[in-house]
Parts: C-alpha cells; sequence; structure tokens
C-alpha cells in the first residue's frame, strides 16, 4: 500500500505536467496565430489573395491561449489586485479575507462551468461561418478553464481554512511593490534609482 506522501508527490507531479503541458499549448496557439495572421497580411498585399479562415482562427486562439493563460497565472498567485486594505489586518483577518475571496472565485468559476455547459451543448451543431469547425470548440474553453480552476481554488481554500498557508502568502496578490528594491548601499544601486 502507498503511503499519503508518496500519492501526494505522484499527484503533484501530475499537475505539475499539466501544466507544463499548458505552456506548451499557449505557446503553439501564439506561433499558429503569428503564422495565420502575418500569412495573411503577407498574401493580402503581396498576392491580392487571403487564407480564408485566418481571421476566425486566430480568433478562437486567442481565446484559448487567454483562458490558458489565466489558468497558469491562478496556480502561480500571478494575477494583479489591490491590497491597501488587506495588508493592514492581522494574520487571522488576512487569512478571512483570503478565504472569502477563494470561496467567492469559486462561485464564480462554478458558474462559469455551467454557462459554458449550456452553451457548448448548444452551440455543438452550430458550424462556425469560416472554418465550418463547432462552435461547441470555441465555448468549451470556458469547461477547461473553470474545470482546473476549480479544483485549483479548492485546494487553496483548503490550505487557507486549515492553516497551512504560511503568514507570506495571506495576501493572494502581487503588487509592482512586491519587487524588490535597489539598496541604495550597493554600488550602481544610484543609478537604478535615477532610472
Amino acid at each position: 500500500m502507498s503511503s499519503p506522501n508518496a500519492s501526494a508527490s505522484a499527484l503533484g507531479r501530475l499537475v505539475d505536467a499539466y501544466f507544463r503541458f499548458l505552456k506548451v499549448a499557449i505557446a503553439i496557439l501564439l506561433m499558429l496565430m503569428v503564422v495565420l495572421v502575418f500569412g495573411n497580411v503577407a498574401l493580402r498585399y503581396g498576392f491580392n489573395s487571403s487564407i480564408t479562415v485566418s481571421e476566425e482562427v486566430s480568433r478562437w486562439f486567442f481565446v484559448w491561449m487567454t483562458f490558458l493563460g489565466a489558468l497558469i497565472a491562478l496556480r502561480e498567485h500571478g494575477h494583479i489586485g489591490v491590497d491597501a486594505l488587506v495588508s493592514r489586518f492581522g494574520p487571522f483577518g488576512k487569512r478571512v479575507c483570503l478565504a472569502i475571496s477563494q470561496a467567492l472565485m469559486i462561485y464564480v468559476c462554478w458558474l462559469l462551468l455551467k454557462g459554458s455547459w449550456a452553451q457548448t451543448m448548444i452551440n455543438m451543431s452550430v458550424q462556425a461561418p469560416s472554418s465550418g469547425w463547432s462552435m461547441g470548440y470555441f465555448y468549451g474553453v470556458g469547461l477547461v478553464f473553470a474545470g482546473t480552476a476549480i479544483p485549483l481554488l479548492l485546494y487553496d481554500l483548503f490550505r487557507t481554512v486549515s492553516g497551512r498557508v504560511g503568514e507570506h502568502e495571506l495576501i493572494a496578490v502581487k503588487g509592482s511593490d512586491d519587487q524588490p528594491h535597489a539598496d541604495p548601499s550597493e554600488p550602481g544601486a544610484a543609478g537604478a534609482a535615477k532610472r
């Protein structure tokens, strides 16, 4: 029988592999967007022709890339936020605010999951005008996003409520003020501060 630590380690490796796959998928979507848009522009100006599906497919790729990138930012706690009020609270107040924000995000993701499921089912038989692809694939990105975000947020909420979140993690957003500042006593810091 495997130990709980071994199971958690295997699950952690699986989650890491999934997010590496998402990063590769984003890179591929970006590359395909560049090829389609640049190719279309070159064909229009150089040969008075175009790729018929370029605009539509590029738009689809952009939407998928945005949602997948938001998942990566969610996992890395990289979204922009305002912490002016929360940073003034003590550890307990910060923990309560973090738990409330995570619960609200879970609820919003649940609404997105329900709405995306309905739109995907409604549009599965509808064909896109240029490509002829099912419009269900366009709306399916909401299913992928919410289906991944909800477990991530539930895990973060569990860590918050159970006290497993360190004090430095109690503010879920990172602002530009969180960047390390140059020490004025270090050489070259004066020039960096003037910039």
